[in-house]
């Protein structure tokens, strides 16, 4: 049973950067949208689980970007669940340009999730439950997931960022999209304009008042981030690379 969903989105004026390509964290952030939506329409969303003291949270995360749009461009998302196996669900994701009614694929990404028990700060494995059957529609989408990434032995720089009303979401944590704005406003990769690749890992909660700390090293085909708390623990890492 083919279990794929689509939608579509104007690119907001507000939502582009100076160079007036679309931010790669509010690229982020429409794709969690996209499977929020799924996730409502089919029973087992955000509304469904708070009642139950449960809720999604995002491990990891790779996109893979030929082309960042632009303000007032059409973008199609398309989304599907590649499996549901024991604690993790993968969600894959494909990214059109919508030009002339034509579709160009100029994208595609791929997410790994986990339910949180709200009281333990625990992941769960919940997919035997009745609300998850015959959510998953199977096709693998051809793209390696997020690989975790070496600790740093010697950053080129630290920036310290505390975390702050307008970063903690409904879950009362540091929102997903909000480490990756982290990152980028503590280094701006230079290859943003070209064909690129992101891979963001999620390790530690960090709360409304915590210090993180974001690591980083550049080069001319990459920069990587670790983010630590004020113990050194990581909370969060990620690498955008520059793809032939």
């Amino acid at each position: 049973m083919v279990m794929k969903y689509t939608y579509e989105y104007e690119i907001q004026y507000q939502e582009v950067d100076m160079n007036r390509k679309l931010r790669m964290f509010t690229l982020e952030n429409y794709l969690l949208n996209v499977g929020g939506r799924v996730a409502d329409e089919l029973g087992f969303g955000i509304k469904n689980l708070y009642p139950m003291n449960l809720t999604w949270v995002l491990t990891r995360m790779s996109i893979e970007m030929n082309y960042m749009p632009t303000s007032c461009e059409h973008v199609v998302f398309e989304t599907w669940i590649e499996s549901n196996v024991h604690m993790l669900s993968t969600r894959d994701y494909r990214i059109y340009l919508l030009r002339d009614g034509q579709k160009e694929q100029i994208g595609q990404a791929k997410s790994i999730w986990a339910v949180l028990d709200l009281s333990k700060r625990e992941i769960v494995n919940c997919f035997n439950h009745p609300m998850f059957d015959g959510a998953v529609d199977g096709e693998v989408l051809d793209m390696p997931r997020a690989t975790r990434l070496l600790p740093m032995t010697e950053p080129d720089d630290i920036v310290e960022h505390k975390i702050l009303y307008s970063d903690v979401d409904y879950n009362r944590h540091c929102n997903s999209c909000k480490y990756l704005e982290i990152m980028l406003d503590a280094k701006l990769p230079d290859i943003l304009n070209k064909r690129f690749r992101l891979d963001i890992n999620y390790a530690k909660e960090v709360y409304l008042g915590d210090s993180l700390f974001t690591h980083y090293i550049a080069d001319e085909h990459s920069v990587q981030y670790m983010q630590k708390d004020v113990n050194g623990t990581t909370c969060c890492s990620a690498k955008v690379t520059l793809l032939d």
